[in-house]
């Protein structure tokens, strides 16, 4: 194939399909973490136990142990990749309906119930999403596909099921939100109809032991392992537990939902597309090692602006400026953060290499972050943003160790 037709087929079906991917990706997380924490908050749930509601994403770090599933079994004669992805995605679907119907005054425990099934299934649904992507993309594709799902991600996850999902919760009741994000995922379905199964070089797994085995046996002989493993973990660890938090914050602070959803499509969209944008041009200049570690300083002081709230109080022109920083920041990071584990990744083991690290970069989304509801009652809203900024100096300090082990 010429290098023009190839990005004539691009910038036409493959890319379509790479945006209702990330659309149908990115919903699900924003739905169990901060528009359900908006609307635990409305209905008086204590501060503490929505912190607790972190646990609910423990699936998303989980996912690694039933990842080697998906790249040993094909359940459907629709091909290895595109089954998983019906199966999943229909699931979540009726798990995110389910959602909206329960009543967090009522039972408490089936909402928690309810958010881990969405979790469980929507995790499933990235393994196989991010498979897809690895194996159709050939390397020289990656950074361009990568960034297009990316997009479409943050996209889903902030505007649609975060800001949007608020601006109608203001207008109408949970469950009709809900319901309406439930509708919005079938593009995810649509794109499995029309995509392709990804034709592979490499021999997938024969056997189950070998699918569960052979992918951990060839990442943790590289060399560094332990430390990219440490360094996935800790890199995102004080904007995960600062963003747990932030839309509690913003409602005590006294802004309303729509002002958080207003702000958020107007300021917050545009700054995340000019952050991805200039964390590519950035990235293809100074490369991947040097990215994460100025772009990681550019999250540490994101997320310390949030205590600036603290001093102004409700001031739509301040909210507008610190969602924008924050946005700006969270799309070069995440560009760099994502390419790069991708780069690592075996194609023979897709699924379950990529798997393990996204699983890591979730952690502290979920059991790291759980406590940050009392941390914030603790020490006040100043001195947690203050702690989160200061939690991402170990992910910095590490970059130094990967750039010796890319030169090993």
């Amino acid at each position: 194939m010429k290098k023009s037709s190839f990005w004539a087929e691009l910038l036409t079906k493959d890319m379509l399909i790479l945006v209702a991917m990330g659309v149908s990706s990115g919903l699900p997380l924003a739905l169990t973490g901060g528009t359900l924490q908006a609307w635990l908050k409305n209905e008086g749930v204590d501060l503490g136990t929505i912190g607790l509601f972190a646990v609910v994403g423990l699936p998303y770090s989980l996912k690694f142990l039933w990842s080697p599933l998906m790249d040993r079994y094909v359940p459907l004669k629709m091909g290895r990749r595109r089954s998983w992805m019906i199966i999943t995605q229909l699931m979540l679907i009726f798990s995110v309906i389910g959602l909206g119907f329960a009543q967090p005054k009522i039972n408490l425990s089936l909402i928690a119930l309810l958010a881990v099934l969405v979790s469980f299934f929507s995790a499933s649904q990235d393994i196989v999403l991010d498979a897809w992507r690895r194996e159709k993309l050939t390397d020289s594709q990656l950074g361009f596909g990568t960034s297009v799902f990316v997009s479409s991600y943050l996209f889903s996850f902030r505007m649609i099921a975060g800001s949007l999902a608020l601006i109608l919760a203001d207008h109408f009741p949970w469950s009709d939100v809900y319901l309406t994000m439930a509708a919005m995922l079938s593009v995810g379905l649509l794109a499995t109809f029309f995509c392709q199964e990804p034709n592979v070089d490499v021999v997938p797994p024969k056997t189950l032991r070998d699918a569960v085995i052979e992918p951990f046996k060839d990442f943790f002989t590289k060399p560094g392992a332990i430390t990219i493993l440490i360094f996935i973990l800790a890199y995102k660890l004080g904007d995960n537990m600062a963003l747990q938090m932030t839309t509690p914050f913003y409602l005590e602070v006294g802004f309303s939902k729509t002002d958080i959803g207003e702000i958020n499509k107007l300021t917050g969209w545009v700054a995340l597309v000019i952050g991805q944008i200039l964390g590519g041009v950035l990235m293809k200049k100074i490369g991947i090692i040097k990215s994460l570690l100025w772009f990681g300083i550019l999250q540490g002081l994101a997320v310390y602006s949030f205590a600036i709230l603290t001093w102004t109080g409700k001031n739509i022109f301040a909210l507008a400026t610190i969602i924008g920083f924050e946005n700006l920041a969270i799309g070069m990071g995440t560009i760099a953060y994502v390419t790069y584990m991708a780069s690592i990744t075996n194609r023979k083991f897709t699924a379950t290499q990529y798997a393990l690290l996204s699983s890591l970069m979730g952690l502290p989304r979920t059991l790291i972050a759980a406590p940050t509801g009392y941390l914030a009652k603790f020490f006040g809203w100043h001195n947690f943003f203050m702690i989160c900024s200061l939690m991402a100096i170990p992910g910095l300090l590490l970059i130094a160790k990967l750039k010796k082990i890319e030169k090993a």
